[in-house]
């Protein structure tokens, strides 16, 4: 490993919310377009259409439970616990975190979202043992 590698699944993550982000704004233009909305809706987003409405909430979620990972990362990166272990679950966080929003923005099915959820959830709880145990036996 070069010693870089935890940053990648950042990144990655950086990047989902940089394309939920130009998703809303096409979903936005669109219904504007369409004659469905005012762009003054908007504003203060009190009456946003579902078809925006669910990509502002999966962008709104992706400031919340990945906080902690990003966090868990770079305390990885700085104890030296980044290893091949904590790197694959970072990456099947952030498969969590893909497919969370792919479901979120399209059916967006509780029945699919929540085992999805949860998925990062346990991963994420994983990444943050692993650290725990890491600096315990240091």
């Amino acid at each position: 490993m070069t010693g870089f590698e935890i940053f990648w699944p950042m990144v990655a993550h950086v990047l989902l919310v940089f394309v939920l982000y130009a998703l809303l704004s096409f979903r936005r233009v669109g219904l504007v377009r369409a004659g469905k909305v005012q762009v003054s809706q908007f504003r203060e987003n009190r009456d946003e259409p579902t078809e925006s409405l669910v990509v502002r909430n999966s962008i709104a979620n992706q400031f919340e439970l990945p906080v902690l990972f990003h966090v868990c990362c770079v305390l990885l990166y700085i104890t030296e616990a980044d290893n091949i272990v904590s790197l694959g679950l970072a990456w099947l966080f952030i498969a969590s975190r893909y497919l969370h929003a792919f479901v979120h923005v399209t059916s967006n099915r509780i029945r699919y979202r929540r085992p999805l959820f949860m998925a990062g959830v346990a991963t994420l709880g994983g990444m943050w043992i692993w650290l725990s145990v890491w600096m315990a036996m240091s």
